[in-house]
């Protein structure tokens, strides 16, 4: 038994997972729970200004989908949520699989957080989705490529353009050879108005990338997000 696996096995003994929804032990989203969830069995390619297509599992309205993502996101934080939030967008490519992308020689580079918010939160929540992805894309994870320079407040506290200005000089591609020429998935738990992955994909193909998408758990209308306990 490695060091993880013996890791994993005191955590369930001591901090048994629990259902978000209905408590039951052993999981953080039960199979009955999980069947609740109206995960898009289509997708419908969504094309901006500098994204090719944009694929998300489901909509951020349903109440245990912000449940799950607001668990991950804020404290007291469950990383290991990451898992689960892969999971629905790996069954929504199984869902889906008569309109899938090849994502074959593609590399997957997850949302950086700036400096001061990864430190309070320990952990990147894009990228931890990012090597669930992986694993299961068996495509490479870049996760110091694409970096935040700049603070900016927390986009769900701001609207419209704000959200764009907010975000204005705000990443930086460290490694150009490594993207270059290359097709770039961009990961994210949520999109809402776009202005964050609009703004790293605009960075990314500046720096010589030959084709962005986006893949996120869902997807919001504008300020959707706002409220953490909605």
């Amino acid at each position: 038994m490695s060091l993880n696996q013996i890791k994993e096995f005191l955590l369930d003994i001591f901090f048994p997972k629990i259902c978000l929804n209905c408590q039951k032990e052993g999981e953080f989203l039960c199979l009955d729970c999980s069947a609740l969830l109206d995960i898009l069995d289509l997708h419908q390619k969504y094309q901006t200004r500098n994204l090719a297509d944009l694929y998300f599992a489901l909509p951020y309205q349903n109440r245990l989908v912000k449940k799950l993502i607001q668990k991950f996101k804020y404290e007291p934080f469950i990383k290991e949520l990451s898992q689960t939030l892969a999971s629905l967008i790996i069954t929504h490519f199984q869902l889906s699989s008569k309109s899938k992308t090849d994502f074959s020689g593609s590399l997957l580079i997850p949302v950086p957080l700036e400096k001061k918010r990864l430190k309070w939160r320990g952990f990147n929540q894009a990228e931890e989705i990012g090597k669930e992805l992986s694993s299961y894309l068996k495509i490479p994870l870049l996760g110091n490529v694409l970096i935040k320079i700049k603070g900016t407040q927390p986009q769900v506290r701001l609207v419209g353009k704000e959200r764009k200005e907010n975000l204005k000089g705000g990443f930086l591609v460290r490694a150009q050879e490594a993207i270059r020429n290359k097709k770039i998935i961009l990961v994210d738990d949520v999109y809402t108005t776009g202005s964050t992955m609009e703004e790293c994909a605009r960075i990314v193909r500046e720096a010589g990338a030959k084709e962005i998408i986006g893949i996120v758990v869902a997807r919001a209308k504008p300020e959707e997000d706002y409220l953490q306990n909605d």
